[in-house]
């Protein structure tokens, strides 16, 4: 972003900072967009995905609304067991609370969208193919390395009192 813009940024010039890869089916190069226009409440990243990866495994926050716009690419969304093709200028929907969700990169070529979102000083992300729960509460402007309590792991049913001696 130039100094003499401080209000734009072109998706172009976003630096893709961060890696999301682990084994052969999650891969993707992640530049932050809203934090480099100075948002303090309004997440945005720009994903870039190889050919037959994803992002991220399936999931839910419940205190994350997400919004993703498609720039180029093609691909699918799988949403609660459903899944629906997606191309460029498709806005696709992920509400806190609802299903879970997922974006994949079918096509032949890189998978460019933008993912918007609140940023919540917590959040619980459910990974159903897993069984994992992430949950953060605590986190300034949703740094998660900030957050007053995080944890992530697989949960055991317990009775409320469960352990507790006085």
């Amino acid at each position: 972003m130039s100094n003499d813009k401080p209000y734009i940024l072109n998706l172009a010039d976003v630096k893709l900072g961060w890696t999301s890869h682990n084994g052969d089916a999650f891969d993707a190069r992640l530049g932050g967009v809203g934090s480099v226009l100075g948002f303090k409440k309004l997440g945005s990243m720009l994903h870039v995905v190889p050919p037959g990866k994803r992002a991220f495994p399936m999931h839910r926050h419940h205190g994350v609304d997400e919004m993703f716009i498609v720039l180029s690419g093609t691909g699918e969304y799988r949403v609660d067991g459903e899944t629906f093709p997606i191309r460029p200028g498709d806005v696709l929907a992920a509400p806190a609370g609802g299903p879970v969700h997922q974006i994949v990169n079918t096509g032949d070529e890189e998978l460019r969208y933008v993912g918007i979102s609140n940023i919540a000083d917590c959040d619980v992300i459910e990974y159903p193919a897993s069984g994992k729960v992430y949950a953060m509460a605590g986190a300034r402007e949703g740094d998660p390395s900030s957050a007053t309590y995080s944890a992530r792991g697989r949960l055991a049913a317990a009775d409320y009192w469960d352990g507790e001696e006085g």
